[in-house]
């Protein structure tokens, strides 16, 4: 693993990131931060945890769209055991754990506020 700086709205982390996977990193920071930008400059919404939930649920609601398999239908995010009557098909195990992690880490950062809203 290699560490990575970045920036966010004009905020600095620094980021793990495997050898070979720091241009995807990059693409990647650069959503986010457009996303985040794009949120703010808006103006209706200052606070950075909302910001960056609002970001993620785009982009997420994006994916999904660009490709069905990302849909969090037939999920523990979605309705289950197809309830909804639709044709679905379950998330690979890979994805599922991914979006698992990724609510892990949104719940960490929000932790300090102690509430999303």
């Amino acid at each position: 693993m290699k560490q990575v700086e970045v920036q966010i709205m004009s905020q600095t982390y620094l980021l793990a990131c495997p050898v070979d996977g720091e241009e995807a990193l990059r693409e990647a920071v650069a959503k986010v931060d457009a996303a985040m930008c794009r949120i703010r400059d808006a103006g209706k919404v200052k606070a950075r945890d909302r910001i960056a939930v609002l970001a993620a649920l785009n982009i997420a609601f994006d994916a999904a769209h660009r490709d069905p398999a990302l849909a969090f239908r037939n999920s523990s995010f979605g309705t289950p055991d197809g309830a909804d009557g639709g044709d679905t098909a379950a998330l690979p195990a890979a994805a599922e754990e991914a979006l698992r992690t990724m609510v892990a880490r949104i719940d960490a950062a929000l932790a300090d506020d102690d509430r999303l809203l």
